[in-house]
């Protein structure tokens, strides 16, 4: 992106958009000076996401998986709109899908997820479910760059959260909720300041 110009972000999401729309009040309350939203895509068409983020002011497309022949058309059909958008990074923010090669490839080190586990403890469906069938004391929220593989990519950052004898999946869930909106602000503000740098597995974060 041309420096001094905010970076361009498409969100992704499944459902309500509860990440999505922190990200969102971010950007208007300032603390996410160096984000520009250009659209927000949705794999559900009734998602209560979609709502939301035209409320909010923002673009926002339902497209149709099953509309597609496979799922590189459905993607390639996603980056028509990402580059009508001229968008520069992509954020899933409860997006319930894998991202493939096409976006992948579109956005190389500029795909970022947010899963609420310490990873690489716990990924994929029903973290918060997996994490008390285990019995830890501890669990968290992880922003990571995405790769090929489910909940996978070099960890941008991690931010814990304890589990308590008597929690339910429903209760590590809303107590997890504000944590992961505070993470993903935080990395996306990184990243939109370039301080993100990934060596091997690892991400490097340059100084302020």
């Amino acid at each position: 992106m041309p420096e001094g110009s905010p970076l361009r972000l498409a969100l992704f999401a499944s459902g309500r958009g509860s990440n999505a729309m922190a990200i969102l009040s971010a950007v208007k309350s300032g603390r996410l000076s160096r984000i520009a939203p250009a659209l927000l895509v949705c794999d559900r068409e009734n998602a209560p996401v979609l709502e939301k983020a035209r409320d909010a002011g923002l673009p926002a497309i339902f497209l149709n998986p099953k509309s597609f022949p496979s799922k590189d058309d459905y993607e390639k059909g996603i980056l028509a709109h990402l580059r009508e958008k001229k968008v520069e990074a992509l954020a899933l923010a409860g997006y319930m899908r894998l991202v493939g090669p096409v976006l992948i490839g579109a956005f190389p080190d500029r795909i970022v997820n947010i899963h609420p586990s310490l990873l690489p403890a716990f990924p994929g469906l029903h973290a918060q479910r997996q994490a008390l069938d285990y019995g830890v004391r501890v669990t968290g929220v992880t922003v990571h760059f995405v790769d090929l593989q489910m909940d996978h990519g070099p960890v941008i950052l991690q931010k814990t959260v304890p589990v308590f004898p008597d929690d339910t999946e429903e209760i590590l869930v809303e107590r997890l909720l504000p944590v992961e909106h505070e993470a993903y602000v935080e990395a996306l503000d990184a990243l939109s300041a370039g301080r993100l740098r990934i060596s091997g597995r690892r991400v490097l974060w340059n100084p302020d």
